[in-house]
C-alpha cells in the first residue's frame, strides 16, 4: 500500500493566500455590489513592456521556423540570458559573477522551495520573522520543521529571528547555531531593507559556522538608498556562504510569465562538495528549463529600451507606494516600508489583531490587505498593503481607509 509524506499533514489549516482568497470570494458573493480593491497578494497589474513584447513575438516567430527553431533548451538556462544577467545585474555592479553561476528558472519561489533538495534532512533552518511563507512551509514538507505548535504559532524546530520596529527589522544572530538562514532583502512583507555592514555581519557568521544564506533578492529593484545591495555578493565572503534568488516576476511583470534565476558560486563548497554541481545536477535532472519565448523576452529587460521601459514601470509602482505610505500616516497608522519596496507594513489600531483588522478593512472599505499574523508570530498586529495595484484604484483604496480612521476614532 502507497504511503503519503506525513509532514504535509503537520502543515496549519491552509496556504495564507488560500486563507484569503476563500475570506474575500465570501464576502464578494455576498456583497456582489461592492467594488474590491486588492491590495494583499503581490501580483502585479501593469502589462509587459514592449520591448519584451516584441522579443516574444520574435521568439514565437522562430518558433515557425525551421531553420531557427528551439526544443529542448539547456536545463541552466540559454548564453543569451545568462549573459545579459551577468552583464547588467552583476558587472555593472563590480560584482564578478561567471555565466556557470547562473541558473535560469521559472521563478524565485520555485527555487526557493527546492533549494532544500540539495541539503540533508537535518540542518537547522533560520528564518526572520515575519517572514515568506514559502521559506518555512516547505522545510515543513521536507520534515525540517518538527511539529507546528498552535499556541506559540510557529514551528519547534525553526528558529525564528524576530525582525520588528524593536530591532529595526534587523533581526540578531541566533543563539543556537543555525545552518541554513534565510534572509530578504527588500523583504517581504516588511518592506524594510539590511544595509551593507547588516549584511555583513551574517555572511561572517556564516563563513564562521558554515551556514548557507540563502538570500531573497526578488524586489532587489526597488532599492533606492545607496547604502543597500542589490545582491549579498556585493558584501566581501558572500561567495563562500551565499545562494542567491532572484525573480522578473516584480521588475517586469513576468508573474504570469514566469522567469527567474538563482545564483551559486562556483567558490560554495560544504562537506567537500560543490554546491553549483549539486544544484546544476538537481536542476539537469527534475528540470526542462524556462521556455526559450520566455527567455528571450527576458533578455529584453536588459536592452537599452527594455531598461527605460523597466523603469517606467517600477516608478509607477513606487509612486503607489508613496502614496499608501503618506495617507496611512496622514490617517495616524505607523507603518514602514515603502521606500525601497513595494510593500507598506502598517500597524493594526489598539488592541485589533491582524486578521480581525483585514476582515475590518474587507468589509467596511472593500479593502484586500494581507494580515501580518499569516507571516508568523511576529506579524501578529500589523498588515501588509502592496502598491502593485492601479493608480488609481491605489488613491480610491486610501480615500476609504482614511474615512474608516476618522469613523474609528
Amino acid at each position: 500500500m502507497a504511503t503519503v509524506n506525513e509532514n504535509y499533514q503537520k502543515l496549519p489549516g491552509s496556504y495564507l493566500f488560500a486563507e484569503i482568497a476563500r475570506r474575500t470570494n465570501d464576502f464578494a458573493a455576498a456583497h456582489p455590489d461592492v467594488d474590491l480593491i486588492r491590495m494583499g497578494i503581490g501580483d502585479v497589474t501593469r502589462p509587459l513592456v514592449p520591448a519584451v513584447i516584441e522579443a516574444m513575438h520574435e521568439a514565437v516567430d522562430d518558433l515557425a521556423c525551421a531553420e531557427r527553431f528551439h526544443g529542448y533548451g539547456p536545463e541552466q538556462g540559454y548564453d543569451f540570458l545568462r549573459e545579459a544577467i551577468v552583464a547588467g545585474d552583476f558587472t555593472s555592479r563590480g560584482v564578478d559573477i561567471a555565466v556557470d553561476e547562473i541558473f535560469i528558472s521559472d521563478g524565485a519561489k520555485s527555487d526557493c522551495g527546492n533549494i532544500g533538495d540539495i541539503f540533508a534532512i537535518d540542518n537547522r533552518v533560520a528564518v526572520c520573522d515575519p517572514v515568506y511563507p514559502v521559506y518555512v512551509d516547505t522545510n515543513a514538507m521536507a520534515g525540517r520543521a518538527g511539529f507546528y505548535d498552535e499556541a506559540a504559532q510557529g514551528w519547534t524546530d525553526i528558529i525564528y529571528m524576530p525582525t520588528t520596529a524593536a530591532n529595526d527589522f534587523c533581526p540578531a544572530l541566533p543563539e543556537q547555531t543555525a545552518d541554513l538562514i534565510y534572509l530578504c532583502s527588500p523583504n517581504n512583507p516588511t518592506g524594510t531593507v539590511l544595509t551593507h555592514d547588516q549584511l555583513k555581519t551574517w555572511v561572517d557568521y556564516a563563513n564562521e559556522h558554515g551556514s548557507v544564506i540563502l538570500f531573497d533578492a526578488a524586489y532587489e529593484r526597488f532599492i533606492v538608498e545607496d547604502d543597500v545591495p542589490h545582491s549579498i555578493f556585493e558584501v566581501e565572503g558572500a561567495k563562500t556562504c551565499a545562494i542567491e534568488f532572484r525573480s522578473f516576476s516584480k521588475t517586469a511583470g513576468f508573474t504570469g510569465a514566469r522567469c527567474g534565476y538563482t545564483v551559486v558560486p562556483k567558490a560554495l563548497e560544504r562537506d567537500g562538495q560543490s554546491l553549483n554541481a549539486m544544484w546544476n545536477r538537481r536542476q539537469t535532472t527534475k528540470f526542462n528549463g524556462a521556455s526559450y519565448v520566455i527567455q528571450r523576452g527576458a533578455a529584453a529587460i536588459y536592452t537599452p529600451e527594455g531598461k527605460e521601459q523597466i523603469e517606467q514601470t517600477i516608478a509607477y509602482y513606487q509612486e503607489n507606494a508613496r502614496v499608501i505610505k503618506e495617507a496611512l500616516e496622514a490617517s495616524g497608522y505607523t507603518v514602514y516600508g515603502a521606500v525601497n519596496s513595494p510593500y507598506v507594513w502598517c500597524e493594526t489600531p489598539g488592541d485589533i489583531g491582524s486578521w480581525e483588522f483585514f476582515d475590518i478593512l474587507l468589509e467596511r472599505c472593500g479593502v484586500i490587505t494581507t494580515p501580518g499574523a499569516g507571516f508568523g508570530p511576529a506579524g501578529e498586529g500589523y498588515i501588509r498593503f502592496t502598491a502593485f495595484g492601479d493608480a488609481e484604484a491605489t488613491k480610491e483604496a486610501m480615500h476609504r481607509i482614511e474615512d474608516l480612521a476618522f469613523d474609528m476614532q
